[in-house]
């Protein structure tokens, strides 16, 4: 019987691995890119794709992000019909936005608009880095201004979620003059008295990085986010030394004074609307 049993499993041990394969429904389960272990996916999204082992944080979409933090049928998006064109006739680039927008379901690489975080209004943005790498084109930072103008008419904070390789090269410097609208945008904000939270996901990086991404009242960042603006082996061949380990890492930053706070995903909501609560009172709530 022992004998029997053990011939069973050999047996099964030799069914191809391409039949194996089409026994599990395609994405029933995900792989951690930390640690490598392997969940059902519904385990994963429930836990807001942090992994429960090792605490890695991965990739979370726009209206995913938008869900976590709003409260129900409160968020009302802001600019959906403004879509990027081809303003330096790039060959092929058209091409390459249609199909993130076919693959994403976006328009662009950011969601705009405002809502309620536990009864409180403010203006959002989140990038997302599934849209041509959230890379910075002229109508990612036009939203971008848009929306900060928008909380300044109507009083209200704003909050913005940074996932960016940086500008995006078919536009060129068209792509870099968003570095200045925005932050343009962003100082008459914060000189009428407005309050702009900035939370930088994993990778923010080059021309988003130094400019509307780190410049807020409050610079929070996802744990072990890739913040910096040059690449590591560009800046470590320029300066021709060997650079530290978690060098760039949210972690890094926050040790060397450019964050306020890493704040894990899982408390995010949490936190964002403390601090709501605490600028409506004007600083006063104990």
């Amino acid at each position: 019987m022992l004998k029997d049993f053990f011939g069973k499993r050999k047996k099964y041990a030799s069914i191809p691995s391409e039949q194996a394969k089409a026994d599990v429904p395609e994405g029933l389960m995900q792989k951690c890119s930390g640690c490598h272990k392997i969940y059902y996916r519904k385990e994963m999204n429930k836990n807001l794709q942090v992994c429960p082992n090792c605490g890695y944080h991965h990739p979370l979409q726009a209206w995913d992000r938008i869900d976590t933090l709003f409260d129900d049928d409160t968020f009302e998006e802001w600019d959906q019909a403004l879509t990027t064109g081809n303003p330096l006739a790039f060959p092929g680039y058209e091409e390459k936005v249609e199909k993130d927008q076919k693959k994403t379901g976006l328009n662009e690489g950011v969601v705009t608009g405002k809502g309620t975080i536990d009864g409180q209004a403010t203006a959002f943005a989140v990038m997302d880095s599934s849209f041509r790498m959230g890379s910075m084109g002229s109508v990612i930072g036009e939203k971008i201004a848009r929306a900060v103008e928008n909380a300044r008419v109507e009083g209200i904070p704003f909050i913005i979620f940074t996932a960016s390789g940086g500008a995006r090269m078919q536009e060129g410097l068209l792509s870099l003059m968003q570095m200045s609208k925005t932050a343009i945008a962003i100082k008459r904000f914060s000189e009428s008295g407005g309050l702009m939270i900035s939370v930088m996901t994993h990778p923010t990086t080059g021309g988003v990085s130094a400019s509307f991404a780190s410049i807020g009242d409050y610079n929070f960042a996802e744990p072990g986010a890739l913040i910096g603006f040059a690449g590591r082996r560009i800046i470590e061949q320029t300066i021709r030394e060997k650079l530290p380990d978690d060098f760039q890492t949210a972690e890094f930053q926050l040790k060397h004074g450019q964050l306020d706070k890493v704040v894990n995903r899982l408390e995010m909501k949490e936190v964002l609307s403390l601090l709501l609560k605490f600028h409506q009172k004007g600083g006063n709530e104990k």
